[in-house]
């Protein structure tokens, strides 16, 4: 079978081995341009763009997708199906065109619920206790396309969205796999997503990120982990006005803290929150590494009225 792959980060790499492993040619891999890294001083491959180069594989990296000669070049490879994991571009009508079964994207929700940029995120910020990953045939709407294809997967208790994304992306790529081939094969039955249960998993920001203490402690548990490790990452500020990035906190009975408030005790850094206080795990003051939270406040000297978020 000849398979266009479309992906970018390194979620996307599973899939792009698995099929590749299949025994199915992957005449081109579509992927984003070099971006600045995190020095900003030169540019950097995507993740999909290193794996493809070291199998040996087409890489194309148009700065938009939805320019005629790609559609062109990708309709000339005569290529059975498209597989697509988190692309970042949009595909337009004449890209779609391009294949003789179309593009199946593999998405990180049971769909309909969560859709959009954030389904994995936004499902630990909401308390969900199960997710999963769809199959679904790209159609121009925001993955509203009919589904080919799920699973599910729990959401333990600790979950960050980084360790969650890293188990669907490894179980999705199978059902990647068997999606683009029961659909070459003709015996897939796409079914269309019903109108019910829809929900939207809208792109993170840095607001959604900034720690908000005066909620409860198991939603600025959630909070955390849902925007760990990045982006934009988990943040607040520090006494004296700072910004700090903060790791996953665990939430503990006892006492009530003012929000923000810090105390220690035995070998744990609280913070108060609007219940019941929470633990932090490690935080990384502007310019510096991630640091265990007891070190860095027995190196930070605070006072105890010290207050976490108030600026």
């Amino acid at each position: 079978m000849r398979v266009v792959f479309a992906g970018t980060p390194l979620i996307a790499v599973p899939s792009l081995a698995a099929i590749v492993d299949a025994g199915h040619d992957v005449v081109a891999v579509l992927t984003q341009p070099d971006a600045p890294g995190k020095r900003g001083r030169e540019l950097v491959p995507s993740p999909v763009s290193l794996a493809a180069r070291e199998l040996e594989l087409d890489v194309l990296t148009p700065a938009k997708a939805s320019d005629p000669q790609v559609a062109a070049h990708i309709a000339g490879l005569n290529a059975d199906v498209a597989a697509v994991v988190a692309y970042g571009q949009i595909l337009r009508p004449a890209l779609l065109d391009a294949t003789a079964h179309g593009w199946v994207n593999l998405h990180f929700s049971v769909l309909p619920t969560w859709r959009g940029a954030a389904p994995v995120q936004r499902a630990i910020m909401a308390g969900d206790d199960v997710t999963g990953a769809s199959t679904f045939l790209i159609e121009e709407g925001l993955d509203t396309g009919p589904v080919i294809g799920t699973l599910t997967e729990r959401i333990h208790p600790t979950d960050t969205a980084g360790e969650l994304l890293e188990r669907l992306a490894k179980l999705g790529s199978g059902l990647l796999v068997h999606s683009i081939e029961a659909l070459v094969g003709g015996f897939a039955a796409p079914i269309a997503q019903s109108h019910d249960g829809v929900s939207y998993a809208h792109k993170l920001t840095r607001a959604d990120a900034y720690v908000a203490w005066e909620m409860p402690a198991h939603i600025v548990d959630r909070q955390v982990r849902g925007v760990t490790p990045a982006p934009p990452g988990a943040w607040t500020t520090l006494p004296d006005g700072t910004v700090a990035k903060v790791g996953p906190v665990r939430p503990r009975p006892g006492p009530g803290l003012p929000p923000g408030q810090l105390r220690v005790h035995g070998d744990e850094v609280l913070v108060g929150t609007g219940t019941t206080p929470v633990a932090l795990t490690w935080i990384a003051p502007a310019g510096r590494k991630a640091t265990d939270a007891l070190a860095w406040w027995r190196g930070a000297r605070l006072d105890e009225a010290a207050t976490l978020g108030e600026s």
